[in-house]
């Protein structure tokens, strides 16, 4: 369902807002995001987990227990490409920071927030 003309203007003044308002964030956003796993990794690990599986089963038909094994292999394999797949390199140390810098902030970005939306109020009122 799309956005209506006044909720697409609102949705894109916030976004303004944020990126002015909030850099430090968007900036934390933006390095968590480059942690992320790739889905050419997982789609890969799903396509030779159900290679493995079909190898398995002809194993059992075929009442081969080697190729069943082999197929164990090749599924086990498979999963663990989906599940432990390399992530995109994160800048070094910039979690730790930000992370330190946030803590100790407490309650600061809900007072912001609040603080912004008595301002908003009060100039529309």
């Amino acid at each position: 369902m799309p956005l209506s003309e006044q909720e697409q203007r609102l949705l894109d003044e916030m976004e303004r807002s944020l990126y002015q308002n909030d850099a430090e964030f968007v900036a934390s956003v933006a390095r968590a995001q480059q942690g992320r796993r790739s889905y050419t990794w997982l789609v890969a690990g799903v396509v030779v987990a159900l290679a493995g599986i079909a190898v398995l089963v002809l194993g059992v038909v075929f009442q081969q227990p080697l190729i069943g094994i082999l197929g164990f292999v090749v599924m086990f394999g498979g999963v663990l490409l989906a599940l432990g797949s390399p992530r995109k390199p994160l800048a070094a140390g910039s979690g730790s920071k930000s992370s330190r810098k946030r803590s100790g902030s407490g309650s600061g970005f809900m007072s912001r927030m609040n603080d912004r939306w008595d301002r908003r109020q009060g100039g529309n009122s």
